[in-house]
């Protein structure tokens, strides 16, 4: 299932819940992130929502924003490792300086801790071109 801004939650909607953010969390923990960068890119203000999260996935409520941004992670995800396979440089990727004009010899995950959701489609958006899937 692709968790897009349009998708429809189904009737077991904790369980989606659930399974897309224990796939965060994990993927937060292989790219290395702190609490607060995963709180930024989830599009959270409130610690405490988060750690409770974090405990129990299923008893999130994931509005449109919060599917959106999880869809572009879940891509960004992906491609990093069908682009390169080895998880340590798949991983590491997004803490390199990257000279390509989108990034400004920034980080992706600099301009991915924007908050903004547009960052994350943009930089998604970027990996799927190298893919050759845009």
């Amino acid at each position: 299932m692709l968790f897009t801004a349009q998708a429809h939650l189904p009737a077991d909607s904790a369980l989606v819940a659930g399974a897309a953010l224990r796939t965060f969390f994990n993927i937060a923990d292989a790219w290395g992130l702190n609490v607060e960068q995963a709180m930024v890119l989830l599009g959270l203000d409130s610690r405490s929502t988060y750690f409770k999260w974090k405990k129990n996935p299923e008893s999130a409520s994931l509005n449109a924003d919060k599917l959106e941004r999880l869809s572009y992670i879940f891509g960004i995800y992906k491609a990093l490792q069908i682009l390169l396979p080895k998880p340590d440089a798949a991983d590491g990727w997004l803490h390199q300086a990257n000279q390509a004009a989108l990034f400004s010899g920034q980080s992706a995950l600099q301009r991915m801790l924007s908050g903004r959701v547009a960052d994350l489609y943009v930089v998604r958006q970027y990996l799927d071109a190298q893919c050759g899937w845009a």
